[in-house]
């Protein structure tokens, strides 16, 4: 009784308003004599924490507060149990719609089932056994012939057999020399020029409609691979799905009203050439009016439609259409975002001919993209049949429609290119499509809408609330910030304490186990902070001192306290996605709506159960049921999006070192460390309330410690692998010859083997594999032209007696004219590549304005333009230019430079001459020395390549360029 009535005499003393204090004090002194009566502590409100928002639904009754505190509390032994089976269900039901949404798949039709018109992988799988066959297949290869020529041997057998009133016609196109310089993504200072591209195309179309190919759907996928796979996921899967939608295609196509062109390319792992060349040359690409590309990222599992629109009617269809909807604009922001270094075809389309389209892939076990491991056994049964029906049902659909006509005719400005479409499937079942501009009015709403309920409840509870309000705010920025910083201080632990700095690659489970239980632990120590001030602030407004409640009051009171710092710090769940719904909107993210169910969806779910509305209402206990209640909409919405978000970026980590040494391992755990913390506060913030009660956070914390210490066990003792045969650390191992120069005081020729990797850390297990002769180190950058690698082994410098087999490939710069016209230096460099037919250029533009580079054939020496004259865009001083071709190929070309005459020697070091120009040449071709070093490395150790990767012979030589002298020399 002492207890209910301090609050009346401190509001006397204070001057308080006594009117509302009086009427309050009598209700609870008549309630405390009732339950006096009964033998039960007294229960009295607080009004400070009593949760006066807005959003609280209907009071509950008097009794409530009796029959709550009369329950047997918790020990802090069952407060630990409960809050981790609250942390279990919330993991294996994100696991359960992870495996709907994402590991699924579609039963393997054979032939028999499918008939003529369906789509079968049995049929499509042997075209990929066979692709696969011809082993590593890049541009200007053997094996690249060889399967363009499968592909379009199989073609012509559809045209062939396809029926009467069906016109299948396959051209075998020959694309002439040209360049491309798109300006997105990763193509930012840079050109690339190919020539002798081989290609084939399809089209299939009514024989009997007139006007039927003025208007067509374009599918794109590309048949060569980089020089280090055979390519079964990237990209013999989609040439294999695609030679299946041909044949099926020719059985419906006697109904449809426009034509469906195929497009097999090659060039695509060298800088999107294929498609390039085909928007650029082709005389069918004036009727493409929608584009649909199939790629992969990895190998297996469902392929995901990562990119859609800008035009919202083509995803519609989709949405409408797919019998196996996979969809996931949360990718599509990924990608977008440049976090993932890489592009597809689809970028082409878009850029080069405005249209609109959708771009599918492949991502499982990313970590093999691109290594050896991308291979036929790793292909998942089901994956193939899932692309082929979706896409199958799709090209139907749109082919019948007149609807692909009015796209055609509809103006395409600036606006219009922005993605005009939000969309996500459900468990892989359904599909959810809205516009963009929908999804920024809802978002306004609900971000005005819980502004304004904070506000009313500011309002209503007074300065206690704004206090109590300020406090949760505070509590929230020190679980993000505690979180993040114990995660991130693991990370760095991490390279120290094993061999591998990055040793959870083979298995991202237990990245949960490193980051995940620091984060977990950082994120409660913050929450409890916030909750120890909380409780402080409450027992103050009491009027308090030192505890003195604690001796005058019974244990129902404190328990009151617990539960309204409890329910307040509830309300920090609200405030972070309220937070993260503005930052998405803001930017425009189509993946808002994950910010949006989770922050609407558990405080509906708190509305209805936990809520107290009234100020003199006392708090409840929070229950289970508001979890349950309100977890399930955003959970299938957005679990299953967040472990296949969280696995791929992790996968990326194995070759995220593009410049081999300049990411060292603690940063890349940091990044990992970050994305995990982000995730275990993002989907546990309205969990952790219910770790504080009865004091049961001290048993949580030691539990994150047990499960933190047993993770490094693991990778201390070596008793989980950080790589398998499966999933290996990338590499590049090269025969490095230089071409000296009078000005680098070097050799004719000097060679050696370059080792580098491309996963973050050192190669300390990898040299013990090796003999003698390597030296590891960061004592000198080696200068690779697209990239520098600034840590890595090289063996020792060859003696000159080797070096024979190598002079019949050596390149050469030749200074072959300068001139000068007005203010402008025009300087004519002559290249030749001998036997390759991949290399590529750096100019420096810190002197060099526009250039031009022509082909050379014969000994006429007749020119063909490849690039015309153009300025110069730099990325860190350099503008390179990447040129790729086939055995019959050039490989003489006239560089012609134009400078200013007045050119200094900005950047130059003292007395050293500067490179003007950087020239690295590729030769598929596999040395005795690189053979030796690969078969002594681990089966865990795999080559890596991609459109910048040198081969495994290179020639690198540089011209110079002397300002104090006015000479130039290689």
């Amino acid at each position: 009784e002492q207890c209910m009535w301090c609050v009346c005499v401190r509001a006397r003393v204070r001057g308080e308003n006594l009117v509302k204090h009086s009427s309050f004090c009598n209700r609870e002194k008549e309630r405390a004599s009732m339950i006096r009566r009964r033998d039960r502590p007294s229960t009295p409100p607080i009004q400070s924490s009593a949760g006066a928002s807005a959003s609280d639904s209907n009071p509950p009754s008097d009794a409530a507060p009796a029959r709550a505190s009369s329950s047997r509390r918790r020990t802090s032994g069952e407060s630990a149990i409960h809050f981790a089976s609250l942390l279990f269900v919330v993991i294996q039901a994100s696991w359960i719609v992870y495996h709907f949404q994402f590991l699924s798949l579609p039963r393997p039709l054979s032939a028999a089932e499918a008939g003529r018109r369906g789509f079968s992988e049995e049929r499509a799988y042997k075209h990929v056994k066979q692709l696969t066959k011809f082993g590593p297949h890049p541009v200007g290869s053997e094996a690249l012939d060889h399967a363009v020529e499968y592909v379009l041997s199989k073609v012509r057998e559809v045209q062939t057999q396809a029926p009467w009133d069906v016109d299948v016609e396959v051209d075998f196109f020959h694309a002439k020399p040209g360049a491309n310089w798109l300006q997105g993504g990763l193509f930012k200072g840079k050109t690339l020029a190919y020539a002798n591209l081989k290609q084939v195309v399809v089209r299939v179309k009514p024989m009997s409609l007139a006007g039927s190919d003025d208007n067509a759907i374009l599918v794109s996928s590309h048949i060569d691979t980089v020089v280090t796979t055979e390519g079964a996921g990237d990209c013999s899967s989609c040439v294999a799905v695609m030679l299946e939608l041909v044949r099926a295609v020719s059985h419906w196509a006697h109904g449809f009203k426009h034509a469906i062109v195929f497009l097999f390319n090659t060039g695509e792992e060298e800088g999107l050439d294929g498609a390039h060349s085909f928007i650029t040359q082709h005389p069918w690409k004036a009727s493409i009016r929608t584009a649909i590309d199939l790629e992969s990222m990895g190998i297996g599992g469902k392929s995901i439609l990562f990119q859609g629109g800008p035009d919202k009617w083509i995803v519609e269809v989709y949405a409408k259409v797919a019998k196996y909807p996979a969809a996931q604009i949360l990718v599509q922001d990924v990608f977008l975002s440049g976090f993932v270094k890489s592009a597809t075809d689809f970028q082409v389309y878009k850029e080069l001919l405005n249209i609109s389209g959708l771009d599918f892939a492949y991502i499982r076990n990313g970590a093999v993209y691109h290594t050896k491991n991308d291979k036929l056994e790793l292909l998942t049964p089901g994956s193939l049949q899932h692309m082929g029906e979706n896409v199958l049902a799709l090209l139907r659909e749109v082919a019948s429609s007149v609807d692909l006509k009015a796209v055609s005719t509809r103006n395409i400005s600036t606006e219009s290119l922005k993605w005009q479409m939000v969309y996500f499937d459900i468990l892989g079942k359904y599909m959810v499509t809205y516009s963009v501009e929908f999804s920024k009015q809802m978002n306004f709403s609900v971000i005005c809408q819980s502004l304004l309920l904070f506000f009313m409840s500011i309002y209503q509870g007074g300065l206690v609330s704004l206090v109590a309000l300020s406090i949760v705010c505070l509590a929230l920025v020190l679980t993000w910030t505690l979180s993040i910083s114990f995660a991130v201080l693991t990370g760095i632990a991490l390279p120290n304490l094993s061999n591998v700095a990055v040793p959870y690659i083979a298995h991202p489970w237990l990245a949960l186990g490193l980051f995940g239980a620091p984060s977990l632990f950082g994120a409660l120590v913050g929450h409890y902070i916030g909750y120890f001030l909380l409780r402080r602030y409450f027992l103050k407004v009491k009027g308090t001192v030192n505890g003195r409640l604690k001796q005058s009051c019974s244990q129902t009171e404190l328990e009151l306290l617990d539960w309204s710092a409890e329910r307040w710090l509830f309300k920090a769940g609200f405030i972070q996605w309220l937070f993260i719904l503005v930052l998405a909107t803001w930017y425009g993210l189509g993946s808002s709506y994950i910010p949006l169910l989770w922050l609407v969806s558990p405080a509906v779910a708190y509305g209805v159960i936990d809520a107290t509305f009234s100020p003199d209402r006392p708090p409840r206990e929070l229950r289970s049921a508001t979890l349950f209640l309100g977890f399930p909409v955003p959970l299938i919405a957005s679990g299953g999006s967040f472990i296949c978000a969280y696995k791929t970026l992790i996968s990326a980590v194995v070759h995220s070192d593009r410049d081999p040494g300049s990411i060292a391992g603690w940063v890349a755990n940091g990044h990992v460390a970050v994305l995990t913390a982000g995730l275990i506060i993002m989907c546990l913030i309205y969990i952790l309330p219910y770790a504080h009660r009865s004091g049961g956070t001290l048993q949580i914390l030691t539990g994150t410690i047990i499960i933190l210490l047993i993770s490094l066990s693991l990778v201390i003792l070596g008793l989980v692998p950080p790589f398998t045969k499966h999933t290996g650390r990338v590499v590049n191992v090269v025969q490095v010859v230089e071409v000296g120069s009078p000005a680098n005081n070097k050799p004719q020729l000097s060679s050696y083997v370059s080792l580098s990797s491309l996963t973050p850390g050192k190669l300390i297990h990898e040299l013990d594999f090796l003999s003698e002769g390597f030296s590891c180190g960061m004592a000198e950058k080696l200068d690779f032209v697209t990239h520098v690698v600034k840590y890595g082994c090289i063996s020792s410098v060859d003696a000159q007696d080797e070096l024979n087999e190598y002079w019949m490939h050596q390149p050469a710069l030749k200074l072959a004219s300068v001139n000068f016209v007005g203010n402008e230096r025009v300087t004519t460099v002559f290249i030749d590549t001998a036997l390759s037919r991949r290399w590529v250029l750096a100019i420096n533009i810190d002197h060099v304005r526009d250039f031009q580079l022509d082909a050379v054939f014969g000994e006429a020496d007749i020119k063909q333009e490849l690039v015309p004259r153009r300025t110069a865009v730099a990325v860190d001083g350099w503008h390179l230019v990447q040129f790729v071709t086939d055995q019959s190929g050039p490989h003489n070309f006239e560089l012609t430079l134009y400078w200013p005459n007045t050119a200094s020697s900005k950047g130059q070091s003292k007395g050293k001459p500067n490179p003007l120009l950087k020239l690295r040449t590729d030769i598929n071709m596999v040395t005795a020395k690189v053979a030796a070093t690969l078969g002594k490395l681990p089966e865990w150790v795999v080559a890596f390549g991609k459109s910048t990767s040198p081969y495994p012979l290179c020639y690198l030589v540089n011209l110079y360029v002397d300002f104090e002298s006015q000479s130039i020399h290689a």
